[in-house]
C-alpha cells in the first residue's frame, strides 16, 4: 500500500509515478538510452506536461549529484549501465535515486560487490536523502552497510514474512550470533 492505495497489479511506471523507487541488486543494461536521457525522462514522467524540468537546470543538478557521488562526467553520456562495473552500477542507482527524489525507495542489496570506498559513497548518497519526505527499505545480508547507514528499524525476513524486528542492535547481534537461533524450532531450514 502507498498512501492507502494498493500497488499490487500496478504497472512499474504507475508505481514510480506514486513515488516508489526500486534500486536493484543487478541493474539492467539498456543499450541506446544514455544515463542522462533515462534520468531526465524519469523525472519528467512524475511532473505535469507543462512543468518539465528545464534542460539547463537538469544538467546542473546532474553534474552536482555526479560530483557528490564521485562519478566521472562521461557516465552521463554512456548507455544505461552498459559495460559498467558492479560499483558503477550501484553508484548509478543512487544517482537515479538522488535525482528523481522519490518518497519511498526499495534498495535491494545496494552493497553487494562494492569495495569500501564505493560503499561509503553509496551510503553517503542514501543518507543525503534522509528526511521527513523519504523512507527506504534496504535489503542487505551483511552488517557492513549498517556501519554507514544507521537504520531506524531492522527486520529479519524468512519465506516472505517478518520473523523478528528490533533496532540497530538487532543487526549487530545477528552479525555475532548468526540466524540459527531464529531457525530453531520453526521446522524449516
Amino acid at each position: 500500500m502507498i498512501d492507502g492505495q494498493s500497488i499490487v497489479g500496478m504497472a512499474v511506471d504507475e508505481r514510480a509515478r506514486l513515488g516508489l523507487f526500486l534500486g536493484m541488486q543487478y541493474p539492467a543494461e539498456i543499450n541506446g538510452v544514455t544515463n542522462a536521457e533515462f534520468i531526465r525522462a524519469a523525472i519528467n514522467a512524475r511532473r505535469p506536461d507543462d512543468d518539465q524540468i528545464p534542460i539547463m537546470d537538469f544538467l546542473q543538478q546532474l553534474d552536482d549529484t555526479m560530483a557528490q557521488l564521485k562519478m566521472p562526467e562521461d557516465m552521463a553520456d554512456r548507455y544505461l549501465n552498459q559495460g559498467f562495473s558492479g560499483g558503477e552500477k550501484k553508484r548509478n542507482e543512487i544517482l537515479q535515486l538522488m535525482m528523481i527524489h522519490p518518497h519511498w525507495a526499495l534498495l535491494d542489496e545496494i552493497d553487494s560487490g562494492l569495495d569500501i570506498d564505493a560503499l561509503r559513497i553509496v551510503a553517503d548518497g542514501v543518507n543525503s536523502m534522509r528526511g521527513a519526505d523519504f523512507s527506504s527499505l534496504i535489503i542487505t545480508h551483511y552488517e557492513r552497510l549498517l556501519d554507514y547507514i544507521t537504520p531506524d528499524v531492522v527486520h529479519v525476513m524468512k519465506d516472505g514474512r517478518i520473523i523478528e524486528s528490533g533496532g540497530p542492535e538487532l543487526a549487530h547481534t545477528l552479525e555475532k550470533t548468526g540466524y540459527e537461533h531464529l531457525k530453531a524450532g520453526d521446522g524449516n531450514d
